[in-house]
């Protein structure tokens, strides 16, 4: 449990604790607010993702600075994925730079969900869920929570395709029986993992392994 409240970050995030957790009121850029209203509001009028893509790099700049922390069970529930960046590779240095941002379509259904093993642990269940009309495929697998650096590993080790609710196919991915069984005994290097910056009740945002961004809103 924190002791002392985090500073204020001077236009973006406050931070403060409880009995649990550090819990965080951010003040996010207007251009992320119109994003997540686009998400959520079937009325809403979506921003540049120019300006998107930017806000999303002041809010990970700014919890950098901050240092905030966050936990597992800020995550469960239900997200939709809304935005994503690309990435491409640069000649002109090492590693990857950000491509431009988009919104997916309302018909593109991408459901990410957390579940904890126990109470009170940072490890649990990721489900991953696409629906393609009639068609859903669904990723599950093993998580872990680092709230030091607020990555959150994983690995999709089964898998579920089904066509108007009838299961086609339902199993261990190749390999995923042996990767689920080795997970929680592999180095973060040796994972998938997402590193949130932005987790507030209505919204997450984090940058994935590759480098790309993306923004989720709240499901349930």
């Amino acid at each position: 449990m924190f002791g002392s409240i985090v500073a204020k970050s001077e236009n973006y995030w406050t931070a403060m604790t409880s009995s649990n957790q550090l819990q965080t009121t951010p003040s996010i850029d207007p251009a992320l607010e119109e994003a997540i209203a686009f998400l959520t509001t079937s009325s809403a009028t979506p921003p540049a993702s120019e300006s998107v893509v930017e806000a999303l790099l002041q809010a990970e700049k700014t919890a950098k600075k901050v240092k905030l922390r966050h936990s597992y069970s800020q995550l469960l529930g239900s997200w939709r994925l809304g935005f994503i960046t690309g990435t491409k590779r640069s000649r002109k240095r090492a590693g990857v730079i950000l491509g431009a941002g988009r919104f997916l379509p309302k018909w593109v259904k991408i459901h990410l969900s957390y579940s904890p093993s126990e109470p009170g642990t940072e490890q649990g269940t990721v489900q991953n869920s696409v629906e393609l009309g009639l068609l859903q495929i669904v990723l599950t697998g093993p998580t872990q929570f680092f709230s030091k650096t607020n990555i959150l590993a994983f690995d999709f080790t089964r898998i579920r395709v089904s066509l108007l609710g009838l299961n086609l196919y339902e199993g261990y991915i190749r390999g995923g029986r042996n990767r689920e069984a080795r997970f929680y005994e592999q180095s973060v290097k040796e994972q998938a993992f997402f590193t949130y910056f932005l987790v507030q009740e209505g919204s997450i945002a984090a940058r994935g392994r590759g480098g790309g961004l993306a923004l989720w809103a709240k499901v349930s």
